[in-house]
């Protein structure tokens, strides 16, 4: 086969070298760091977002989920002890709030709360923890040392202590002479060690918004945990 030479009509000859693709220079980012300082970098920004997350974790939880406290005195005696380390849940409070709703405990249950107008030996507001017997609307009496409520679903009345599973912790006598309705948006209480505690029988009922939570566990004495 005769090879063609044939030059074009242009006067040019094909320069196969022309057909080649043009080398490119080497493209940069403007990042120089190398993987390996890229790494430790990202694991430092990780490590520092953990050290800024977990104590602002923790402040949220102890101030709209639980904290724990320690008993001061008698009054909760024999159901809790002077020194006992208590967990208590603030969710329901957190929730009502959200809600913009007065929040109410079950009765029977142990709460904390704020005593208004009193403070402890170091000057901060006093925290009491007292069992919640009284409801809105119940009408309260304590006369011969019994505990009566009387309410729409009991107009004769009952005795909130032998409803609970707490009876064989309280004094069965009451001291005090007690004739009061529960305003809406307030609880009743009293302390479980009836002849020494400072309850709603000395400073009346207990608004919503000073109660704090509600007890769920004791955690010390370890022989002593309980779920409540």
């Amino acid at each position: 086969m005769q090879q063609d030479n044939t030059i074009p009509q242009n006067g040019a000859a094909n320069d196969t070298n022309s057909q080649l693709p043009t080398p490119q220079a080497p493209q940069y980012s403007g990042n120089n760091k190398s993987p390996k300082k890229q790494g430790a970098f990202l694991r430092f920004l990780s490590n520092f977002g953990v050290l800024i997350a977990a104590p602002l974790i923790a402040i949220l939880l102890i101030q709209f989920v639980f904290q724990s406290y320690e008993v001061d005195g008698p009054s909760m005696q024999q159901t809790l002890q002077d020194k006992d380390r208590l967990v208590v849940v603030k969710l329901g409070k957190t929730i009502s709030e959200i809600r913009d709703q007065d929040y109410i405990p079950d009765r029977s249950s142990i709460i904390i709360f704020h005593k208004v107008d009193s403070q402890d030996t170091n000057g901060k507001d006093r925290q009491l923890v007292k069992r919640v017997i009284g409801l809105p609307g119940d009408r309260v009496i304590i006369r011969d040392g019994e505990v009566k409520v009387i309410n729409d679903q009991f107009p004769d009345g009952f005795d909130p202590d032998k409803l609970g599973e707490y009876q064989d912790n309280v004094d069965p006598f009451t001291p005090g002479n007690v004739d009061i309705t529960v305003p809406f948006g307030e609880v009743f209480v009293l302390g479980d060690n009836r002849d020494n505690s400072s309850d709603s029988r000395i400073f009346g009922t207990v608004r919503s918004e000073h109660i704090v939570g509600e007890l769920v566990l004791r955690i010390f004495p370890f022989n002593s945990f309980k779920s409540f």
